[in-house]
């Protein structure tokens, strides 16, 4: 869940233990040299601000966090050894309980490893998740998320790990919490990724995901873009063009090309269909509105189940109540037989023409805008 950007109430995993337990026993550890009857109160008050930072933090600290609090170094390297209650997880961060971290505490101990040692990590403020790190947490498929890319206020420089990579940045973006975790908006998320990203592929179907999903529109990732200064990047600027044109996937993409090598009219991408009586009809992935064709794009992973296929069915069978001619194809018959599926639009747009009678349902809500040219 998003939420603005404040320090989040978390409960604690039930995979946890509290600060100064053991694996094997309920009784706070001293430190050497100390018993239960000469702690001093303000030990006590240390520990337990450190346990407070720790659940708030899905279990983890830092190590100035730590000594701050009044835990000496002699605890936190004893508890981290081989076999102890603790774990290192990165440089200077650690899980203060037996059981392997989630892909939460992951994605928060590389923004605890970025962050300035005296700030709240959970602000903000120094260290903030990005790229495709971020982009997991929104549930975004597919996406490569190690090592973690990390914001840091340039100038400042921060030594990378096999787990983290900080990224100095005078663009210092607004902050989200994903999660409990301090992240970038979804849009600078994205264009970070596609920064660091060299797969055309990879940077066609993460970005198209993040607009599908509803994670930001096409015109303001073209403008976060455009800020990072990308759009000279081919690859980049290509994908951002289909996005505007209306493509919302990978599919869709190639199905863009393999029309736009042709000489066939320039269909509009998922616009919206109504009925006269203005009730929504469909939206298929392309559609030629003055000929009343629609190409439906039709994945095997969407029709696992067989209640996806019989929505899929019943939605061509509105399609064509209303005299819209669909043409059907699966991404790899696109990719595979093009000249096939592009004699079958041509076939059914030359029908069309054809036709005493128009279809009746009405397109709205589509875009044409091209705000990029495409490369020859």
């Amino acid at each position: 869940m998003i939420t603005p950007q404040q320090t989040p109430d978390h409960t604690r995993p039930p995979t946890h233990r509290p600060l100064g337990r053991t694996a094997t026993s309920r009784r706070p550890v001293q430190p050497a040299g100390r018993t239960a009857n000469d702690r001093r109160p303000g030990k006590a008050t240390g520990q337990a601000a450190a346990a407070h930072a720790a659940r708030r933090q899905f279990n983890l600290a830092t190590r100035h966090q730590l000594v701050s609090a009044g835990v000496p170094d002699g605890t936190i390297t004893s508890r981290t050894r081989p076999g102890g209650p603790w774990q290192r997880l990165l440089p200077r961060v650690y899980l203060l309980q037996t059981g392997p971290p989630d892909h939460r505490q992951r994605a928060l101990a590389a923004v605890l490893y970025a962050a300035e040692p005296a700030a709240d990590p959970l602000s903000g403020d120094t260290a903030v998740l990005t790229g495709g790190a971020a982009l997991a947490l929104l549930g975004i498929r597919d996406v490569p998320h190690a090592p973690a890319d990390v914001l840091v206020r340039a100038p400042r420089r921060l030594t990378g790990t096999p787990e983290v990579r900080p990224l100095a940045t005078a663009r210092w973006p607004r902050t989200i919490a994903v999660s409990g975790i301090p992240s970038t908006r979804p849009v600078r998320a994205a264009a970070d990724f596609a920064a660091r990203t060299e797969d055309p592929d990879r940077i066609r179907s993460t970005l198209a995901h993040v607009v599908q999903s509803g994670w930001c529109h096409p015109q303001d990732l073209h403008a976060e873009l455009r800020a990072a200064r990308l759009l000279t990047r081919p690859a980049i600027r290509a994908a951002a063009s289909e996005l505007v044109a209306g493509v919302r996937s990978i599919a869709e993409a190639l199905a863009r090309d393999t029309l736009t090598a042709t000489d066939l009219p320039t269909p509009l991408w998922n616009a919206r269909l109504y009925t006269p009586d203005g009730s929504f009809l469909a939206s298929p992935d392309a559609y030629w509105p003055d000929e009343g064709v629609a190409l439906e794009i039709d994945s095997a992973e969407y029709h696992y189940t067989r209640d996806a296929w019989h929505a899929t069915l019943l939605r061509r069978l509105r399609l064509e109540s209303h005299g819209i001619l669909v043409v059907s194809a699966t991404p790899s018959m696109i990719r595979d037989t093009p000249p096939q599926v592009i004699a079958a639009v041509r076939t059914l747009l030359a029908l069309a023409a054809t036709r005493p009678t128009p279809p009746t349902a009405q397109a709205r809500g589509h875009q044409q805008l091209q705000l990029f040219p495409r490369d020859p």
